[in-house]
């Protein structure tokens, strides 16, 4: 297994965070462990097991905490079951995975097996869309449908932007830890300031090793191949994964995309007004 922490006392530091944010969601949960061929994977449970399985898949540099947060009502209507990827900050094991083959497919279809999830409905959010899409080129039959918002692996965005905008203010404060690169480029990412965001991210700077992997896309052949619905938001004002780009792409390539929504005066991550939307969007086509 590569460790993917830099120290136990920086991991120390990150999981603190990940429980306090949790503790502050002030729900009831069931914490489990789930073991796939790439090591344990851990995943929070809420809502009635009496309810239909919905499974939500955090972004990049994310825990299954913010997941839930983003989606709270979610669990008024689901089973929700908020996994912690792999190869993210977070209480999965760490296990690197290529985000170019399809190993986050294969690792997610093993965590629905092991949950015994059937006839599910998938929700995820940046590297969350890509894990969910590189799912449906593995194995569809457990999927019942997919929403996906700002997902990675339709297009991109423009690389010289990016690097300005954020990756260089990320380095800086990597160097300097002056906490006001980390303001700057989270202000690019993100519709609305969020503080736990900028204590989280800061900690992961500096005590996580970072994937810097330029991020694929999907190929025309893979994503007419897939059978299952799929329900997409994207962001007018996304510097990673541009909004319109993304709708024009998806309509043209997804033979089952169902519908899509584009969020104009949206960054990369939702607020919680989109995210809302979003909720009563998933339960009004369950």
């Amino acid at each position: 297994m590569n460790r993917l922490f830099k120290s136990e006392e920086g991991k120390a530091e990150i999981l603190s965070l990940y429980d306090k944010k949790l503790e502050q969601l002030d729900i009831e949960y069931e914490s489990r462990y789930v073991n796939t061929r790439f090591g344990s994977t851990h995943v929070l449970v809420t809502g009635s097991k009496e309810n239909p399985p919905l499974v939500i898949v955090h972004g990049s540099n994310g825990c299954a905490p913010i997941a839930i947060e983003s989606y709270p009502n979610l669990s008024e209507k689901f089973c929700v079951y908020a996994v912690d990827v792999m190869a993210q900050p977070n209480k999965t094991d760490e296990c690197h995975l290529n985000i170019k083959d399809n190993s986050y497919g294969l690792w997610f279809i093993d965590v629905l097996e092991k949950l015994g999830l059937n006839e599910v409905i998938l929700t995820g959010f940046s590297l969350g869309g890509l894990v969910i899409l590189k799912s449906l080129l593995v194995d569809e039959t457990r999927i019942k449908s997919v929403f996906l918002a700002s997902p990675a692996f339709i297009v991109n965005g423009n690389p010289i932007l990016a690097l300005f905008k954020m990756f260089l203010p990320m380095k800086k404060f990597m160097k300097s830890k002056d906490m006001k690169f980390v303001e700057q480029f989270l202000a690019e990412l993100f519709s609305d300031r969020d503080e736990f965001a900028v204590q989280y991210i800061s900690k992961i700077l500096l005590h996580f090793k970072l994937d810097f992997t330029p991020i694929p896309t999907i190929s025309s052949k893979e994503a007419a191949s897939i059978e299952t619905p799929i329900y997409l938001f994207s962001a007018k004002l996304d510097l990673l994964f541009p909004g319109e780009k993304m709708i024009k792409r998806a309509k043209k390539i997804f033979p089952s995309l169902n519908n899509t929504h584009l969020f104009e005066t949206s960054k990369h991550v939702q607020n919680r007004t989109d995210n809302t939307l979003i909720e009563n969007y998933i339960m009004s086509n369950m």
